[in-house]
């Protein structure tokens, strides 16, 4: 997403946490390509240095016009066996961030009619018994995002995008991986480029499509 957004000439803010040497290598490739970046380590599981962000952010390039809430962590954890600390480590990431980094970033994101895309997922739409605590932090993000969307209406549009099967965990082997294709409509599994090209759309698709989340799922909600 970030070198899709660079190559549309925008100016990146890239957030790391402990992936550093990641981010930075996603600095230089964006630069050597002739765009700009520059990256900012925080703990967004930390509500106020979640909110600090975005002034860091306008602070070094004196505006921001575009917010991606990505930072998150799925847990293969079931209801009975969720612990108080695994639920607020989930929790605090993944719905927390969500609502005081946005906080954060209001005034600038007015200022510049600005949008906001929250990466949901379909477990927000759908309940994963086994992923009990992802589930239920990201349908607080699809609720949140329809919050956001009338409290900074009508400056700021905000939406949302809840992929389905993109970025199936490593530890599924080829069997599960046709598995999960076998049983998507579309007969295939996805791909980071069809959540670049959902964002593309709501950034740049126009202003009157707001509170919304598109799924980039092939059909498996359809099921």
């Amino acid at each position: 997403m970030a070198t899709a957004l660079a190559g549309r000439g925008m100016t990146l803010a890239i957030h790391y946490r402990e992936s550093q040497v990641g981010a930075e290598a996603l600095r230089r490739e964006i630069e050597a390509r002739g765009g700009t970046a520059a990256c900012f380590a925080a703990d967004l599981a930390d509500a106020e240095a979640a909110r600090a962000l975005p002034g860091r952010v306008v602070e070094q390039f004196g505006r921001l016009d575009v917010l991606v809430n990505s930072a998150a962590v799925m847990r293969h954890v079931s209801f009975d066996d969720t612990s108080v600390a695994l639920y607020d480590e989930v929790l605090d990431l993944n719905l927390r961030s969500v609502f005081f980094c946005t906080q954060g970033a209001a005034a600038a994101l007015r200022a510049s009619r600005g949008k906001v895309i929250n990466m949901a997922d379909l477990g927000g739409l759908e309940p994963w018994p086994g992923y009990a605590a992802h589930s239920v932090s990201k349908a607080g993000v699809v609720m949140l995002t329809k919050v956001l969307a009338l409290s900074l209406a009508p400056d700021v549009t905000v939406n949302a995008i809840a992929p389905g099967a993109v970025l199936v965990p490593e530890s599924y082997d080829e069997a599960e991986r046709e598995r999960l294709a076998a049983t998507t409509p579309s007969r295939r599994l996805g791909s980071p480029d069809d959540v670049v090209t959902a964002l593309l759309y709501l950034l740049e698709g126009g202003d009157y499509v707001t509170g919304e989340v598109l799924s980039v799922d092939g059909g498996r909600r359809l099921r």
